[in-house]
């Protein structure tokens, strides 16, 4: 047997670029975002995400991969500032961390801005929504939908998702690292079968240098630059690669004496009040890291001073600082270049990715002059290196990883136009590459279905009709678990449903019936207690297990939800009503009065019941009750027993 159904996948942010990560993945009722960041180039609503190409209303969950800005920097936006009404997911260490950057980030976007781009109070509210997760951990999606986080290296906290949908297997890398540093572990490698990979191809074909060679050349150019009397200033992201050059540095220092006496800064008070973070998660990191922690804290360095502010400095010799934002957009690393940047003793080493637009990408081609912030031009007579730290993939890692998960269909993201073609067109033409991979490069707001089409297998559960030897066609109810596939016997509807291990979603029908008559209230009410024995007395009306019945002088109003013993009861007192005066003991019943019917009902169910006057007298095994104007005197057991009919009757006369 086989059944079909769509996964739908659309960038909203990073398709054919860099920056403002989010993802919308859609399958059968469940739509969930995959990242929500801000693009790096712009400010304000210019930076986010095409959130208004669909309604976020219907979102059901957000999942965050990691802390840095280009991946979570417009979640508060999305919470507090859209019709976005979902869940929100990420790791422990991503929260912890995410709160700080947060904060960092509006002080600095909302004082350049006339208008708030989102406020502390709209953090705050954003923040309290956020569930974190543990890798490995299983969040159900309206029971659709699955998604579990496995370690992605790339950053304290950093997460791929795993996507269940149905029995196919997407994986989501957001930024990923294949290479074990000086503190992280590398990305796991899943242990399933993917179908669907959505990659970052930040770097398309380049490769990285070795981990060895990458340091001597970085430690190299620094003491070329503080030796000769300058300035070397590290533009990095706050937290991420800052702590992986953190413990390069400190290593460097302590092996050279004579560079001691000059000073490393790292002026990021964020970055100080998120160290408590790195310590408290040591467990999740590699185990070089792990083991350095059992004789001292790896992260309190001996040789880096904390700088808070520029006016805190007034170093005049040579010096190594350290100083956010990396791709000098603004901030105090921008601030220090055009400082620096026209005396020739000083130099500057990009130590991570840089997005077209960005200073720090102008700045690698090596301009004679360039813009300051002012506008005034400046001379560019510092150095300029390009070393990459950037914990994502290069080519060859990608490729590696690609082949591991061995996808169906592969779909590229977080990558510039050019070297994500050049990716595609590589892999293509690479034979140790599955012939049979089907690449995608989708646009921001392009839509890729990948239409899933399975074969399963249906284990066939008879019920008391026996299934002939040779069928084309059975009926039955068809129950998909992720663990098999059963066909139940429409006959087993009711035992189904009380099945603890299947989940039915039940439709509910709300019927609501006026039957017209011309009889009386009393006859109907009469005929209907005749028949029926369980009936709850209400004030103004009855039920009949479940089915609502309410008499009016011209018509009847039954009401009641629908199910198959409820419908037959609403059948029959319909019949009852069109037929009441169609016979001959009704219309008997119709001269009735209600000591009649009272004495009739007696007799009905007491042996003897004998009528004096006004009295009436109910003897039942030596026991008896007298009935005299309203007030009942007796054995106690026998008139709550006779109390049920007398309030019957009444409610019939009422």
């Amino acid at each position: 047997m086989s059944m079909s159904s769509d996964i739908k996948i659309t960038p909203l942010g990073a398709g054919n670029e860099v920056g403002r990560s989010c993802i919308l993945l859609e399958y059968k009722s469940v739509k969930v975002l995959l990242d929500c960041g801000v693009h790096p180039t712009y400010t304000g609503t210019a930076s986010l995400p095409f959130l208004d190409l669909i309604d976020l209303s219907t979102i059901d969950a957000v999942f965050i991969t990691h802390f840095h800005l280009d991946h979570a920097g417009a979640l508060p936006f999305l919470t507090e500032k859209t019709g976005f009404k979902g869940k929100v997911f990420m790791t422990y260490p991503t929260k912890a961390i995410l709160r700080w950057l947060l904060n960092d980030f509006i002080r600095i976007i909302n004082s350049s801005s006339d208008t708030n781009f989102y406020t502390e109070q709209d953090l705050d509210n954003c923040y309290s929504k956020i569930e974190p997760l543990d890798y490995h951990q299983e969040v159900s999606i309206k029971n659709i939908l699955k998604v579990s986080p496995l370690n992605a290296g790339h950053v304290l906290g950093a997460a791929m998702l795993i996507i269940t949908c149905g029995s196919y297997k997407v994986l989501y890398t957001g930024d990923y690292s294949r290479e074990e540093d000086r503190h992280l572990k590398a990305a796991e490698t899943p242990e399933t079968t993917i179908n669907v990979l959505i990659s970052e191809s930040t770097y398309g074909v380049q490769c990285h240098l070795p981990r060895v060679e990458r340091e001597r050349r970085f430690t190299g150019q620094i003491d070329k630059i503080v030796r000769r009397g300058g300035k070397c200033l590290l533009p990095v992201f706050a937290l991420g690669r800052a702590q992986e050059l953190l413990l390069i540095l400190e290593e460097h220092w302590e092996a050279n004496k004579d560079l001691h006496k000059i000073p490393i800064y790292y002026a990021s008070a964020l970055a100080k009040r998120c160290m408590g973070v790195y310590q408290t998660y040591i467990n999740t990191m590699n185990e070089r890291i792990q083991k350095i922690s059992k004789i001292k804290n790896p992260f309190i360095f001996n040789h880096v001073k904390n700088l808070k502010s520029i006016d805190n400095y007034n170093h005049q010799g040579p010096c190594v600082m350290m100083a956010s934002p990396g791709m000098l957009q603004s901030g105090l690393s921008r601030e220090l270049f055009e400082l620096w940047c026209e005396d020739g003793r000083n130099g500057i080493i990009i130590p991570g990715y840089s997005v077209n637009g960005t200073l720090a990408k102008e700045i690698m081609s090596e301009p004679s002059e360039i813009e300051a912030m002012d506008g005034k031009k400046l001379k560019l007579n510092m150095s300029v290196d390009y070393i990459s730290f950037s914990a994502h993939v290069d080519f060859i890692q990608n490729k590696e990883f690609i082949n591991i998960c061995n996808p169906e269909v592969l779909i590229l993201v977080h990558g510039e136009f050019n070297e994500m073609t050049r990716l595609k067109n590589v892999l293509q033409t690479k034979q140790d590459v599955s012939k049979d991979l089907k690449i995608l490069t989708p646009k921001n707001g392009e839509t890729e279905t990948i239409h899933v089409e399975q074969s399963i297998s249906v284990k066939i559960i008879e019920g008391e009709n026996k299934l002939k030897e040779n069928y084309d066609e059975i009926e039955g109810i068809l129950i998909s678990t992720t663990e098999e596939t059963k066909l139940y016997p429409i006959e087993n509807i009711e035992s189904l449903s009380k099945d603890k291990d299947i989940e039915l979603e039940c439709l509910t029908v709300e019927q609501d019936v006026k039957i017209l008559h011309n009889s009386t209230p009393i006859l109907i009410k009469q005929t209907i207690f005749d028949f029926f024995s369980n009936i709850k007395i209400e004030n103004d009306y009855f039920s009949v297990t479940g089915v609502k019945v309410s008499i009016k002088d011209t018509y009847v109003n039954l009401s009641w939800v629908g199910s198959y013993e409820r419908d037959l009861i609403a059948m029959t007192i319909r019949r009852l009503i069109k037929n009441i005066c169609d016979k001959t003991s009704s219309i008997k019943k119709c001269r009735y009065s209600k000591k009649e019917m009272l004495i009739k009902a007696f007799n009905a169910y007491f042996s003897v019941v004998k009528e004096e006057g006004d009295r009436i007298e109910i003897i039942q095994d030596d026991k008896s009750v007298r009935i005299e104007n309203k007030v009942i005197e007796g054995d106690e057991e026998l008139v709550i027993r006779i109390l049920p009919i007398i309030e019957r009757i009444e409610f019939i006369y009422k």
